[in-house]
């Protein structure tokens, strides 16, 4: 198989993203390689169903918000139905529904993992203005996953990620809630994948620091909360006596070394 042959599916979760679900789709379908947009509408009370199916997605939709998990589920399970028997299964990039043009901005996560240097991709955004955190959720993560593998990641929770059809399977079942992206993370590590964080030039709707934003920022935390403690009661870990030593920012990481 060359390169060229290799297909990218595109995975959107998405609730009451009207106003920019339909840039995204079309931002989405310009990255090389993608020739499958999936939206997952998870439970949306607003146009966000038509408006992508307009954009030229293939839309699935719950009929309840069932979490950001259960959309990457779905989607994934929608882009593997698609797949044709004696083809490659298409790497799968997973995008925030509110990225809008800035999407086509996701492209430099697909080449590593193309090109086999990496199973796994994440990209690491520029500062977003209006973003009003503090960074409590984005520490609590960093420390798991310092923790549990020996990788410090630059941007711990980012949600833009490009990975094979072998490492989404690896990470099943996905952590519930906020703490997909931090499950995952560990998961992965342990289970010997390589992970790479990419500089994107992505820009997403920041949460403000008004009520809404703060109650954002507070289920942001419970979710990673709670799927880091499942980890660690479980003792989801790389030995410390096996890790490869001091990661270093934005090269390929391989918790066993390699």
């Amino acid at each position: 198989m060359t390169t060229s042959d290799q297909r990218v599916a595109v995975i959107i979760p998405a609730k009451d993203e009207e106003d920019r679900i339909g840039a995204t789709v079309r931002a989405a379908r310009a990255i090389p390689h993608v020739d499958l947009v999936v939206v997952v509408d998870d439970g949306s009370s607003d146009g966000t169903q038509k408006a992508a199916r307009t954009a030229g997605a293939t839309v699935i939709r719950h009929s309840v918000n069932r979490g950001k998990a259960s959309a990457m589920e779905t989607g994934a399970s929608v882009v593997a139905m698609r797949d044709e028997e004696g083809r490659p299964a298409r790497l799968l990039l997973f995008l925030d529904a509110d990225l809008g043009e800035s999407a086509v901005e996701a492209a430099p996560l697909v080449e590593p993992v193309l090109a086999g240097a990496a199973d796994c991709t994440i990209a690491a955004l520029p500062p977003q203005e209006g973003a009003a955190g503090l960074g409590f959720v984005t520490g609590l993560a960093f420390k798991a996953i310092r923790r549990a593998t020996g990788w410090r990641p630059c941007q711990p929770i980012s949600g833009q990620r490009c990975l094979t059809r072998k490492a989404f399977d690896a990470a099943r079942p996905l952590a519930a809630g906020w703490g997909v992206e931090t499950g995952m993370t560990i998961d992965l590590l342990v289970a010997g994948f390589t992970l790479q964080e990419v500089v994107c030039e992505i820009k997403h709707r920041a949460s403000g620091g008004d009520w809404a934003g703060q109650r954002h920022r507070a289920d942001q935390y419970k979710g990673v909360f709670m799927a880091v403690n499942g980890r660690r009661f479980r003792r989801v870990r790389v030995p410390k006596a096996k890790r490869r030593g001091v990661s270093v920012d934005f090269e390929p990481y391989n918790a066993f070394g390699g």
